[in-house]
């Protein structure tokens, strides 16, 4: 008998029992995908997820996906503060790669596995209400393009979906009243998705392990963390660069209703369960509604 294997099962079991007929949103994308083992890893975990009794919602971005069928198409493309800078001709590529190719891919995958996935975009059902998007530098205002931020999410689609007992995959292109088409970064998504759901828990699938205090120093790592003391550490230059806008999302999703962020290691194969079914967990975990709590 294999009593590790015993012990990993008991240890998941209260975890299981709380979670059950709760709501995960999961967002999923970038480097990651190009790693075929944890991307089937990651599709088995969304399965047990699923099959345990957890509603999933999973938002996905594509942006290595979007670059190389841009210079296959010999389009030229540049970025500004870390945001692609996106012209009639980048957003028709944007949107076939996210919600063509990306979006039915990891659908794909999930129903071979007898999920009832279902991939759309942020333009179905306006699903995903946008407005463009502008980047400000030394007070000049910046257009960069068919870049858009989220103004509204359609809800009563996403519960009608989770309720019915699909699993909806969610391309993070947006439209406004007019019918302009916005690409969106996915973390935002995920976030506005998961705060206007009161979402137990965001998970963030990153190419990083967490947060640490001291980037250099792996024994600073932060494995959880509340609100308040992010918003110190962005202040005091603790948390610095691409991370900002990442804990930016974290915080807004929480003080939007969401219970608790997550920020783990995509690349390492099934972080997802071990973060979640797991006393010590993974990642970072970012405290909301229960802060007292060890989950």
């Amino acid at each position: 008998m294999d009593h590790q294997k015993i012990a990993i099962l008991i240890e998941a079991l209260p975890y299981i029992k709380k979670f059950r007929g709760k709501t995960f949103v999961i967002k999923y994308g970038g480097s990651i995908m190009k790693n075929m083992d944890a991307k089937k890893a990651l599709i088995e975990d969304v399965v047990l997820l699923k099959l345990v009794g957890i509603h999933v919602v999973i938002v996905h971005g594509g942006g290595p996906n979007i670059s190389n069928w841009l210079n296959k198409l010999d389009i030229e493309t540049t970025f500004v503060k870390g945001l692609r800078v996106t012209d009639e001709s980048v957003m028709e590529v944007v949107e076939m790669v996210l919600s063509g190719k990306v979006n039915k891919g990891i659908t794909s995958d999930l129903c071979k596995h007898g999920i009832d996935a279902v991939g759309i975009s942020g333009r179905d059902n306006q699903l995903i209400a946008a407005k463009k998007k502008y980047i400000y530098e030394e007070k000049e205002k910046i257009d960069i393009g068919y870049v858009g931020e989220v103004v509204s999410v359609n809800t009563k689609l996403l519960d009608d979906l989770l309720q019915n007992g699909y699993l909806p995959v969610i391309s993070p292109i947006g439209c406004d009243q007019e019918g302009n088409i916005y690409n969106i970064n996915a973390d935002y998504v995920a976030s506005a998705i998961s705060a206007v759901l009161n979402a137990e828990k965001l998970i963030l699938l990153t190419d990083v392990e967490g947060l640490y205090r001291d980037i250099k120093d792996t024994s600073s790592f932060i494995s959880s963390i509340e609100v308040e003391e992010i918003k110190k550490c962005i202040k005091e230059e603790v948390i610095l660069g691409g991370m900002i806008p990442k804990m930016e999302c974290c915080i807004e999703a929480i003080e939007r209703g969401t219970k608790n962020v997550h920020l783990i290691d995509g690349r390492k194969e099934h972080s997802l369960l071990l973060e979640i079914f797991t006393n010590e967990g993974m990642g970072t975990m970012i405290k909301g509604g229960e802060k007292n709590e060890q989950a």
